[in-house]
């Protein structure tokens, strides 16, 4: 019999270390059948911990289930808690915090856990940013005296329409005045916060990857989360490192695993959550840090384009911040809903850097930093239902970003803040003969808690801004009814206008587009993705399996229509080269005369893969706790 760990263990090492000490040996592990290579990227670091990029052979080469280690019958570690926080971003942290707070104002003790799947917390984040204090004046009113990490007011907003070569100034929407904001790295705020967090008695464990729910008894609610397991190889073996994942029992788990997160997707999908909800649609950004020449430096500054380098069918802008100590934040956002299969968001960024709005401000300068991340873009009517029994939905696991601000940090925080209120006084209303016993509670509160919250109201009245642009005449007609809504009715139109089509199923055919050309990287201003994927410090244990799972009885459907009728999206739409097509050399075709490589260790879960791929057969599952990129500017 497995111990449940004791509540006073708090150590993340300890507790792998008590799992090990009572779990069978495992079988030697097989050699694997995979052959992989990989090269060092250029990196500053010591060899040993440089990231490599891997060139993985394909998954169809597993054994076949029979022959895999049977995990069903592992014995696990269990550890009971009062609240399990799925993901360490600001929504995530934000819930632990508030919880504490709460617990705290009444001597009341409470165990509070949050799972992070980073290394560290932060090394995930990533945000433009500019955010807007609201949430975090409530939840820590006097975080400027306590050094949080926001050092540079915002000082001046525009908004330009971009040509090839020149740029024109745009009214202002008054939901992007950033008076009083600040120009931030999300990162390090996240960092700042988990520090806070564990000053007030929180549990933050970093590299805990949550890989499966626990379902209650009837599969209606939650009671927990596994997270992943650990040394295993390639052909999912046991390695001599192996270690089972451990069982998290809670009376209240919160997701805040962010856009797309692999266990809110199943969630949605399982408990029906967005029964009467629109679709959500998403967007991808990608971004760079670059050090720049004191005399290009406004500190403050605030830019926002549209136009080139997007066509009129792709929703998109561009953004340009001003940080403390001479760096500045560039990037672009690109709607997945776009239907030509050529482009490629990640050469888009690279060509936009060319453009004098953008030389002028990099020349003599030093790119330190890139980072890409899906973001949700469907606003108030795509939010699913947020609770169900034993937990809920919060900050971009639902999706509360508000896109015409351009900031949802503020929203994300916010709703973990309610939703903290609701667990909390659900906690405290369990008799006291009943505190032990890990039951999945009812925190249905939180759902009425954000419908009359200030982060509902701001939805709501944007809400038909981002639809608009599902439109027959594209972007220009989104502008012109977004500038109408926005100025003059504010939102108060009687009608809700809705996303009806799904980001993969607007992709159209290669062969209603021509191939883009888009230019060389100079190596100077733009750059080739794998230098780029090097400077995000992207790390996975090379003999461990693929992360990025697809049947192996749909590889040859998946290649033929992805090749043959989308020209191979999956190579352009990813920002990490983790895709190829390739000539397939002797019996190692999977189809049309192509074999799917996917190279794993380069992801820096960004979870597009899984969204845009128009076959839909690809699922994002968490790899190894601790794998992944290592942000620290984003």
């Amino acid at each position: 019999m497995i111990p449940r760990l004791p509540r006073a263990l708090r150590s993340a090492t300890a507790r792998r270390t008590l799992a090990r000490q009572h779990l069978p040996a495992p079988p030697l592990a097989a050699a694997s059948p995979i052959a992989s290579t990989s090269f060092l990227c250029p990196t500053s670091r010591a060899s040993s911990l440089r990231p490599s990029f891997s060139t993985s052979a394909a998954a169809s080469s597993l054994p076949p289930p029979e022959e895999r280690y049977d995990l069903s019958e592992v014995e696990r570690v269990s550890d009971e808690v009062d609240v399990c926080i799925v993901g360490g971003g600001p929504a995530g942290l934000s819930a632990a915090i508030r919880l504490k707070q709460l617990a705290n104002e009444e001597g009341r003790e409470i165990r509070v856990v949050l799972l992070e799947k980073g290394g560290e917390v932060g090394a995930h984040i990533v945000s433009g940013a500019v955010i807007e204090t609201r949430a975090l004046d409530e939840l820590i009113p006097n975080w400027k005296e306590l050094g949080a990490p926001l050092n540079q007011p915002a000082t001046s907003d525009s908004m330009r329409w971009l040509t090839k070569t020149s740029s024109f100034p745009l009214p202002h929407p008054p939901q992007m005045s950033n008076k009083g904001n600040y120009v931030i790295s999300l990162s390090k705020l996240t960092r700042w916060l988990a520090e806070q967090a564990e000053e007030l008695g929180v549990e933050i464990y970093p590299g805990f990857a949550a890989a499966q729910i626990l379902w209650n008894e009837d599969g209606t609610g939650v009671r927990g989360v596994v997270t992943n397991e650990i040394g295993l190889d390639k052909g999912y073996q046991p390695k001599d490192s192996f270690e089972p994942g451990m069982e998290f029992h809670a009376k209240v788990t919160l997701f805040a695993e962010g856009a797309h997160g692999s266990l809110s997707k199943k969630l949605i999908e399982k408990l029906n959550l967005r029964e009467g909800k629109d679709l959500q649609t998403y967007g991808l950004g990608v971004k760079e840090v670059w050090k720049i020449k004191k005399e290009k430096h406004v500190p403050g500054k605030v830019q926002h384009t549209l136009g080139w380098p997007l066509d009129n069918s792709t929703y998109g802008g561009t953004w340009l911040y001003h940080m403390e100590d001479e760096m500045v934040s560039l990037g672009i956002v690109v709607g997945l809903d776009y239907p030509n299969p050529y482009i490629s968001p990640f050469r888009e960024l690279q060509r936009l850097k060319h453009h004098p709005l953008f030389a002028d401000v990099l020349e003599g300068g030093e790119c330190i930093a890139y980072a890409a991340r899906a973001l949700n873009e469907g606003g108030y009517q795509s939010i699913p239902k947020l609770t169900f029994p034993g937990g809920g939905l919060i900050g971009c696991s639902a999706g509360f970003l508000n896109l015409p601000k351009i900031k949802g940090t503020h929203n994300a925080m916010k709703t973990g803040m309610l939703a903290a209120d609701a667990a909390y006084k659900s906690i405290a209303a369990v008799p006291e003969e009943e505190a032990e016993l890990p039951t999945p509670l009812d925190i249905s509160e939180y759902q009425t808690l954000f419908d009359n919250s200030w982060v509902a109201e701001e939805l709501k009245e944007v809400r038909n801004l981002r639809p608009s642009f599902h439109n027959p005449i594209g972007n220009w007609g989104g502008i012109l009814y977004s500038g109408l809504d926005s100025m003059i009715f504010k939102g108060k139109l009687p009608f809700t206008l809705h996303h009806k089509v799904e980001d993969y199923a607007a992709t159209r055919p290669a062969s209603e587009f021509k191939p883009i050309d888009y230019p060389n990287p100079d190596g100077v201003l733009s750059f080739d993705i794998l230098t780029s994927v090097s400077r995000t410090g992207t790390n996975h244990a090379e003999n461990q399996p693929i992360h990025l799972a697809i049947a192996d009885d749909k590889r040859a459907d998946h290649v033929t229509e992805n090749v043959e009728k989308y020209a191979g999206l999956l190579s352009r739409v990813c920002p990490a080269a983790v895709y190829e097509y390739v000539d397939s050399e002797g019996g190692d075709e999977d189809a049309v005369g192509k074999k799917l490589v996917i190279n794993s260790q380069n992801c820096i879960h960004c979870k597009t893969c899984s969204i845009k791929v128009p076959t839909q057969d690809i699922e994002w599952r968490v790899p190894e706790g601790g794998g992944g990129p290592k942000y620290s500017l984003t």
